[in-house]
Formats: structure tokens, C-alpha cells, sequence
């Protein structure tokens, strides 16, 4: 099964109303990220261990450690989670950024350095949230 099946068969597993928000949710990130990478994570261990909640990956950039060595990794990622749904802005040195640009004017979600959780599109502001994807992407792409 490729990515892009993947994505699919995680996404409509989803119960309704998460299944049509998530879908929109991966049309609205394809479009601020147009040919983007695609990776999916089915939140397994190499043991076949759940150690995380599954979760698509959008874009591509090199984590630089310390030691010398590089990892390639998602910009952004999507997850479906108990309470609602994740998304992930990965990257940004700055933690405080997200909260203190996004935190208030995006709604009812929680916003931490690199997650903002929400339980319903409805809850939250989409072109807030777009917003923090598109500045999470070009983030990413300066380093």
C-alpha cells in the first residue's frame, strides 16, 4: 500500500463528523503546500508497538543534530486523537511563536510550541490555523 492509500484508509476510518473535518483538513494543507512530500506514520514501533497516534505528514526538512548528522522530517503533520484533532508545526526554534501569535485569535484550542489540538473545526478560526501551517512551512523552509 503506498502513502497516499494510506492516508485515505487512515482518514475514512475515522468516525463522522472527524472523517469530513480530517479530509478537509488534507485538501486545505495540499493546497497551502501544492506537491508537497507525503508521509504517513501509523504511530508503530518496530516492534509493531502503538507508542503514538497515527499521523500524515506534509513537506519535507533536514533536523541538523548537534552531532553532526541529519534526519529528514515532515513540516507539518494531522492527527486524529481521543478528544478531537492535531495538527503539528514542526520546526520552529521558537516555541513561544505559536502561542503567543496564534493562541488567542484561533479559538478554542490549545496551542504549545509546535501542536495546536482542537475538537471541532467549528470550535477554531481555519484561516488562523492556515495561517500558522503557512508560517510553519516557510519556517521550515529558511533553515
Amino acid at each position: 500500500m503506498n502513502v497516499q492509500e494510506q492516508i485515505n484508509e487512515y482518514i475514512t476510518s475515522q468516525p463522522e463528523p472527524k472523517r469530513n473535518e480530517m479530509q478537509e483538513l488534507h485538501h486545505r494543507t495540499l493546497q497551502v503546500i501544492p506537491g508537497c512530500k507525503l508521509w504517513f506514520d501509523n504511530g508503530k514501533n518496530s516492534e509493531g508497538k502503538t507508542v503514538s497516534n497515527p499521523n500524515i505528514g506534509y513537506g519535507l526538512y533536514t533536523i541538523k543534530y548537534a552531532d553532526g548528522k541529519t534526519r529528514d522530517f515532515f513540516q507539518i503533520g494531522l492527527s486524529a486523537n481521543t478528544v478531537g484533532i492535531s495538527v503539528y508545526i514542526m520546526g520552529i526554534k521558537d516555541k513561544t511563536y505559536l502561542p503567543q501569535t496564534y493562541g488567542k485569535a484561533i479559538g478554542k484550542a490549545s496551542v504549545t510550541g509546535y501542536c495546536i489540538k482542537f475538537k471541532t473545526l467549528k470550535d477554531i478560526n481555519i484561516d488562523i490555523l492556515e495561517a500558522a501551517i503557512r508560517y510553519g512551512v516557510e519556517a521550515t523552509n529558511e533553515n
